[in-house]
């Protein structure tokens, strides 16, 4: 097993090599674990994985957490195929910065995501560091923001009048549309992870509907100021797609968009979430 650190010149992500599940003991556990919180992002390289093989790393590193309202595998309810075919014209799935259902009570730690089939152009991923972006604030800033509240639902992608709901391109991922996405849950603009105690700023323009005691209009502006900050190059990693790769990404820390431009290529990952920690 080789690990590079620094995948980026901003210093968001760890790349590890030569790796197989055999080095899954409890001390590279540990090991791969601690830079993995560091770095937001870790990256492993040419690892084909089984549907069992990819359980088993995912539980290395927690308990499964839900995914509500996207379809898993029958016989594995625990993975969820992230998929495009060839001809399809919708949107990528998860094509706006977001944190992954930060809308529930227990937001989850991670999520991991493995290629099985990858395009030969476009489909990369960004990932932008939220707790680098609120670091690189001025102190007044910080200190107005700790005090807010922030309210998140899945309304807007996933209610039964949403906007999976109401597109008219037909997918070949099974998106599944509720009046349960309806539900909102408040959580503190500025989360403390609870691993590394370090102040992350939890907001996505996805699943972040407004600031609580704040006008509309003043909540908006703040928060897509906030946006266009916490989405600056300094903050934001690219990340390029081969087949057989597996990354997992601490949702805590890291919020990330999915890239289209594979128009006319089939794409499919696999995916598993890890619950709150």
């Amino acid at each position: 097993m080789r690990v590079s650190e620094n995948l980026s010149k901003n210093g968001i992500g760890v790349k590890v090599s030569d790796f197989s599940l055999n080095d899954l003991s409890d001390e590279n556990i540990s090991f791969l674990r601690s830079k993995w919180i560091e770095y937001g992002l870790i990256v492993f390289s040419e690892l084909p994985l089984s549907h069992e093989e990819f359980k088993k790393f995912a539980l290395s590193f927690g308990n499964f957490g839900d995914d509500p309202f996207i379809s898993s595998l029958p016989e594995h309810p625990n993975i969820a195929e992230i998929k495009r075919s060839a001809e399809e014209k919708a949107s990528p799935f998860g094509g706006t910065w977001h944190s992954d259902w930060s809308f529930m009570k227990d937001p989850p730690s991670a999520t991991l995501l493995h290629s099985k089939i990858i395009p030969p152009v476009g489909g990369n991923t960004l990932f932008a560091n939220t707790e680098k972006a609120f670091a690189a604030l001025p102190k007044e800033m910080k200190n107005k923001l700790r005090s807010l509240k922030v309210i998140h639902s899945a309304k807007v992608p996933y209610a039964d009048d949403g906007f999976y709901a109401l597109e008219k391109e037909k997918r070949a991922m099974k998106i599944l549309p509720s009046k349960e996405a309806n539900a909102t849950f408040s959580h503190p603009m500025i989360k403390i992870h609870p691993e590394t105690k370090k102040e992350c700023l939890f907001i996505n323009p996805v699943y972040t509907l407004n600031i609580e005691n704040m006008s509309q209009d003043e909540s908006q502006e703040l928060l897509w100021n906030l946006y266009e900050h916490m989405t600056q190059d300094e903050f934001v990693f690219e990340h390029t797609w081969d087949e057989n790769m597996l990354i997992m990404w601490d949702n805590r820390t890291v919020m990330h968009h999915a890239t289209g431009g594979y128009d006319g290529h089939e794409r499919l990952l696999h995916r598993i979430t890890l619950a709150a920690v």
